[in-house]
């Protein structure tokens, strides 16, 4: 499939292996994975990162290769059955920080065209993933601007 905002195509990507069980090196109790889970979500990751830590970290010394396997549940799950889940989904809050960043630079340099087309088609795809969002993860009656991007990040 094409990129969004380019011609070109996208780059393949490797795939996981098939699994349909953990490994057996791994056998950490559910309970004790997902406490660790909502113990991370409450110290400010987001749930990528959680996965990372614990795949790097693991709980109580031994990695977790993969949280779904190990649980039955995704990462976003678990925070939502123990009401841990962030404000914002993770992707519409990367583009919105991004969005800032890119504002703020603009407002520094206003002849950065290159950056001045890069904050339009950041700018796009929010809008289109807060429709995607809208009413369910996102207000009904958010709209992206700046400002809203702003207090949305908590960044005031």
């Amino acid at each position: 499939m094409a990129r969004m905002h380019t011609r070109r195509r996208g780059s393949s990507d490797s795939d996981k292996p098939a699994a349909d069980e953990p490994p057996e090196w791994s056998d950490v109790d559910e309970d004790a994975i997902e406490a660790r889970v909502v113990e991370l979500a409450e110290q400010g990751h987001s749930p990528s990162e959680i996965g990372l830590k614990l795949r790097d970290e693991g709980v109580q010394g031994t990695p977790i290769p993969d949280v779904s396997l190990a649980t039955g549940k995704k990462v976003t799950e678990i925070l939502e059955e123990n009401e841990a889940e962030p404000d914002l989904p993770e992707d519409l809050r990367n583009l919105l920080e991004r969005a800032v960043r890119l504002r703020d630079h603009m407002d520094e340099n206003p002849g950065d065209y290159q950056n001045k087309r890069a904050l339009q088609n950041t700018q796009s795809k929010i809008r289109r993933l807060i429709d995607y969002y809208r009413g369910d993860e996102v207000d009904e009656d958010f709209t992206y601007s700046y400002d809203n991007a702003v207090e949305a990040l908590g960044l005031e």
